[in-house]
């Protein structure tokens, strides 16, 4: 097909500089603070004048005299006292009914003063447009209009490439001008039948302002009627560059077409329309404001059929003729009036009119409907102002709107900060998204849609011409599973004047977003009508050869089309095998062009060899095993007590362990057997077993009079109870057990429990004092704290999880992948599980402004953003779980925060069951540890967000899952063979280890397999408490006294990170204080060395022997160690 017509417009016809009179064109100009390029129509909006006496050139604007600097006044007694005035108690009566608060006001007058032109710029934006008005003024005269403009140049783009050569003649004197930095052309809304031009000043100020040149005609040039929605503009045979029209061929309408042509005759009108719409009317100034600020977070108004700020400064002027607004609204009113009308106003169903008195000979929102997708007509009656907007891309406007209006209500929300100051990008925004690589490849779409007409009335843009269908398709393709399905606006950039303007493909990857509805999203079959429907024809046709007869349970035979999908993260992926099945099928779009952005990251947290599942089968199969034993403890016979309630507490209980364990039973010939014990041990010729978790479960037994009261006969009793439950497990199920006086170790379907025997009225004992005086006074003591954690805090937090997956069924595997990246970052000991999961669990919680995750990916995105933006400084972070806060708990927490922030943790996350201690941060992570982590988490969303918005180029995503290791002083390099869970290592190891177990649960005869036993942690321990006995006192603590805490046992001379999911590395941070040269004494010598500075004897860490402890201490585990960095040589 022969596209050399239409693609003239947009190239060629741009550089020849000859052109109309001036008098044909009205430079209607905009400036607009920050290049951010508004409409010149929107300048009304933004406080300035039309241009006066209706002078088509006048480029002059005066500005509206700011409001003068508030002034403190002095105010006498009798005014102090004075009774409010009438305006004063209305604005705090709308504070009251509007905000929620008079600090969302004032946020709102804040972010105003932001985004409103200083007096400064003001003016040297008016004098710019003066000046640009003098050089129109002053440019050479060219041939009479009448002769430029003749009789049929509504046809085959004549009017649009006689305006581009205006355009072009104008450029060419503009860019000899001193006056401006730099003169470029681009396309309005990135329409190429329309360029304008882009000037912007010389020197430090051309970063101010944009002015966009328009040419627009004479009024009165074409008879309007040419141009409604049924007429056709552009013949079929000049467009296909064919000699002579087909006998008796109707020509198709061009909506499209004519449309662009009319807007530019009613240019002015709407300058002026706007204007006396904003006249006496300051709200309405402040809520477009406003208004813009929401459109732009969400990345709707720039582009194609973008929702742009002169269509919203419409919107509003709409909503006033028709009474929904009023002039006497603020700001905020005109925000929420717009919202509203937006979330109930579907416009590609039911169109709008501007135009008051409505002639009847004047095309009716019926005839706009039938060519447009969306209609909104100006007041002219002719012009549809959303012509370029797809469905799709209303219906985001639309919903984004609905969203908008829940937050605002939602008293527990900070609707000032999700609206307004929160960006939406498609990534985190949407649960997939897919990349169309090759815009090119719609050009076989369209000839495979036959859309020849579409393509006429779009001037050979092959992308508008088929993005509303390729829109549509997906919509029906996966109907019931998605909420919304959208696309990202073309844009074209801008272009210098000597250049080659650019081809419809520069618009680069479309993008295109999913967000589902979760209950549905991953359904395997997709039910169509009965076989022998008048309908089944046209199911048939929309799914092809996938579409086949079924028998259902109800006897009815019906099309239907079945999903290949074994796994829960192959069901995840059915949308998209139901996108690139439908985009072959109906668009000859090849798979090779689709880059699905769904998946990519769940490859870190996939378990094994097996590349099928990411781990939710073995999760469940976990807690079925877990119900299981929970029955049978509930019903053994011959316990003293009853067991009143059994709670879990492991990660793998609420669906969050990084990678849930498998079944194993050991194989023998791979361990040390002690015969007498039926005990095994890991043998020293073989690589070290595969790691068996052991699964803490609590085990809370009925009160009693014959509990004693002593704390030791409490530890006494509990012992006796994990014996006694180990035997009766053994007689009645038969399974093989092995107590201990802490808790009782169960072997059963292949993984183990740890019994915890738990007693209502320990903690309370455990928190007993006596005083000097004999009284009897209850204290916290960190043994009744940690009691309360194991036995009550724990197990609360693991049901309310449990819950949250059952809710979301995608927030399981988002807290996986976000403690495999913290693990990975080597940070796993400095942040607790609890922590991550709670943190992760607010993005389900309080998703505002988005809704909560549909796919583990975008949680992931979003958990990143939270760690690298929430001001963890002034707020505390509130995960109201169970809804069991109400909006004055939080107020009285963020308060009471804000009162003690001094002494609480850097990171502060309150829960309804624990408002005031953050419990799960109270150790950890320490301030530079958090501050390293929002580094880490900024830098990894960066440089994630790059990779998946670049489909061209096929990156690895696992590579925010490497740390920097430059960082460190010391790696200490382990040996694989030593290491238990080599196998979860980020990068999968080609060749591993055989672990001496095999997956297998049948067995009841069986030795207990090692539990717990991990070589690297035990070295990391034995490291810490070393560091601790030998750090800057050197006093040496026998073990019983060791501080408590991992952190504290460091001591003050190195800090060690590891990434416990098979890291191979060990990486040493020395401590810079304990470098620090010391006075000599002879018992602070361990691990340190005399040497002199300055005629005095003093002590400094001995590095080298420290080093080879670490080689000694590890001794067949430690492979190497290597010194980084000469920081610590003195």
């Amino acid at each position: 097909m022969g596209s050399g017509g239409p693609r003239l417009a947009g190239c060629v016809a741009l550089h020849v500089v000859t052109g109309p009179r001036r008098g044909c064109a009205a430079a209607a100009m905009a400036g607009s603070p920050e290049a951010a390029e508004e409409e010149a129509v929107a300048a009304a909006a933004q406080g300035r004048e039309p241009p006066a006496g209706g002078g088509a050139r006048s480029g002059k604007r005066t500005a509206t005299a700011g409001a003068g600097a508030l002034q403190p006044a002095k105010l006498s007694r009798a005014e102090l006292y004075k009774p409010p005035t009438s305006e004063e108690l209305s604005r705090l009566k709308e504070t009251e009914d509007l905000f929620h608060s008079s600090l969302l006001r004032l946020q709102i007058e804040e972010l105003l003063k932001e985004v409103t032109l200083k007096e400064t710029k003001k003016k040297k934006i008016d004098a710019f447009l003066h000046e640009i008005n003098s050089l129109l003024s002053a440019m050479p005269e060219t041939p009479e209009t009448e002769e430029i403009f003749q009789d049929k140049d509504n046809l085959n783009q004549r009017y649009h490439r006689k305006r581009a050569l205006y355009l072009a003649h104008i450029a060419q004197h503009f860019s000899k001008e001193k006056l401006f930095g730099s003169v470029k052309f681009a396309y309005m809304n990135s329409n190429h039948l329309k360029p304008i031009l882009l000037l912007r000043p010389q020197g430090k100020d051309e970063k101010m302002v944009t002015v966009r040149l328009h040419a627009c005609p004479v009024p009165g040039l074409f008879k309007p009627s040419r141009f409604y929605p049924s007429k056709n503009n552009v013949r079929t045979a000049w467009f296909m560059e064919q000699s002579t029209p087909k006998e008796g061929a109707t020509e198709p309408p061009t909506p499209h077409y004519n449309n662009s042509i009319l807007c530019d005759t009613v240019l002015l009108s709407h300058l002026h329309f706007l204007s006396s719409a904003a006249a006496d009317f300051p709200g309405m100034k402040d809520g477009l404001a406003l208004l813009k600020v929401w459109l732009n977070q969400r990345q709707l108004s720039k582009g194609f059929g973008c929702f742009s700020g002169f269509l919203v400064s419409m919107l509003v002027a709409y909503l006033l003729m028709k009474r929904k607004i009023v002039k006497m609204m603020s700001g905020y009113q005109v925000l929420r009036s717009t919202l509203q009308f937006l979330a109930t106003t579907d416009l590609s169903v039911t169109g709008i009119n501007l135009a008051k008195d409505v002639d009847a000979s004047l095309p009716v929102l019926d005839d706009f409907h039938q060519a447009f997708e969306v209609v909104f007509v100006d007041p002219s009656g002719l012009v549809n102002l959303c012509a370029d907007m797809t469905a799709s891309k209303y219906h985001q406007v639309q919903f984004e709107a609905k969203r908008s209006m829940e937050i605002l209500d939602d008293r527990m929300v900070d609707g000032f900060q999700a609206l307004l100051m929160t960006t939406k990008p498609m990534l985190r925004a949407f649960d997939h998204v897919f990349h169309l690589k090759h815009v090119s490849k719609l050009q076989g779409a369209c000839k495979k849609m036959q859309l020849l007409n579409e393509l006429m009335d779009r001037g050979g843009n092959y992308v508008a011409a088929a993005l509303p269908f390729v829109a549509s398709l997906l919509a029906r393709g996966l109907a019931g599973r998605a909420l919304l399905v959208t696309h990202s606006l073309p844009q074209i950039p801008e272009w210098p004047i000597d250049a080659e303007p650019p081809k419809h493909k520069d618009v680069g990857p479309l993008m295109f977003g999913l967000l589902f509805v979760p209950e549905f999203a991953a359904s395997v079959l997709e039910k169509g009508p009965q076989a022998d429907h008048p309908e089944a024809l046209d199911f048939r046709t929309f799914w092809g050869e996938k579409s086949e007869l079924r028998r259902f349970q109800d006897g009815s035979i019906c099309e239907a089309v079945v999903w290949e999908a074994d796994t829960v993260c192959q069901k995840r992926l059915i949308p998209e095998q139901i996108v690139r099945h439908l985009l072959k099928l109906h668009m000859d779009i090849p798979e090779s062009s689709i880059c699905y952005t769904g998946a990519l990251l769940e490859s870190v947290i996939r378990t094994g060899q097996e590349a099928s599942g990411t781990g939710e089968e073995a999760m469940v199969s976990v807690v079925c095993s877990y119900d299981d034993l929970s029955r049978k403890l509930w019903n053994l016979k011959g316990l003293p007590l009853t067991v009143t309630a059994v709670q879990g507490v492991h990660p793998a209980l609420r669906y969050t362990d990084v990678f849930p364990p498998i079944p194993m039973k050991p194989i023998y010939s791979f361990h040390t057997r002690i015969r007498t014990k039926h005990l095994l041990l890991p043998s020293e010729e073989k690589p070290c077993p595969a790691y068996v978790a052991p699964l803490k479960i609590i085990c809370h037994m009925e009160g009693s009079g014959q509990w004693p009261q002593d704390k030791e006969a409490i530890k006494r009793i509990k012992a006796a109870f994990h014996l006694q439950l180990a035997e009766l497990l053994q007689q009645q199920h038969q399974l093989v057990c092995r107590p201990a006086v802490t808790h009782t170790d169960v072997y059963k379907d292949g993984y183990v429990f740890r019994l915890q025997v738990a007693y209502h009225r320990e903690p309370l004992i455990l928190k007993e004092v006596v005083t000097p005086e004999g009284m009897l006074k209850y204290q916290d003591t960190e043994e009744s704290r940690q009691l309360e954690l194991e036995t009550l805090h724990l197990p609360y937090l693991t049901s309310s999880l449990h819950g949250l997956q059952q809710q979301h069924p995608v927030f399981g595997s988002t807290c996986r992948l976000a403690k495999r990246w913290v693990s990975a970052q080597l940070l796993s000991d400095n942040i607790s599980e609890e922590c991550v999961d709670l943190l992760v669990a607010f993005l389900f919680l309080h998703p505002a402004p988005f809704t909560p995750p549909s796919s583990p990916q975008v949680g992931f995105l979003r958990f990143l953003d939270l760690l690298a933006t929430f001001d963890w400084k002034n707020n505390p972070l509130i995960v109201n779980l169970n809804a069991g806060l109400t909006d004055a708990d939080c107020t009285e927490i963020k308060n009471k925060f804000v009162a003690a922030r001094s002494r609480l943790p850097v990171m502060f996350i309150a829960t309804p069951k624990d408002q005031w201690s953050s419990m799960w941060t109270q150790e950890r992570p320490s301030a530079q540890i958090l501050q390293r982590l929002l580094v880490l988490s900024s830098e990894s969303l960066r440089a994630l967000e790059e990779q998946l918005m670049d489909p061209l180029n096929s990156q690895d995503v696992k590579m925010v899952f490497r740390p920097p290791l430059d960082f460190y002083d010391v790696l200490i390099h382990l040996n694989p063979n030593q290491i238990p869970r080599h196998l979860e290592s980020v990068d999968r190891p080609l060749k591993s280890f055989s672990r001496g177990v095999v997956k297998n649960s049948a067995a009841v005869k069986i030795l207990f397999p090692v539990v717990d036993y991990d070589p690297v942690q035990c070295y990391l321990q034995e490291l810490r408490v070393s560091m601790a006995l030998w750090g800057g006192t050197g006093d040496y603590l026998p073990k019983g006294e060791l501080p408590s805490g991992i952190q504290d046992a460091f001591s003050d001379l190195a800090l060690f990170f590891y990434d416990k999911h098979g890291g191979e590395v060990i990486a040493v941070l020395w401590k810079p204080l304990s470098f620090q040269p010391q006075p000599f004494k002879v018992s602070s010598m361990k691990g340190r060395m005399v040497t002199t500075l300055n005629n005095e004897l003093v002590c400094v860490p001995n590095v080298e022997a420290i080093l080879e402890d670490f080689e000694v201490l590890g001794e067949g585990l430690v492979k190497s160690v290597e010194a980084r960095t000469e920081k610590w040589t003195i």
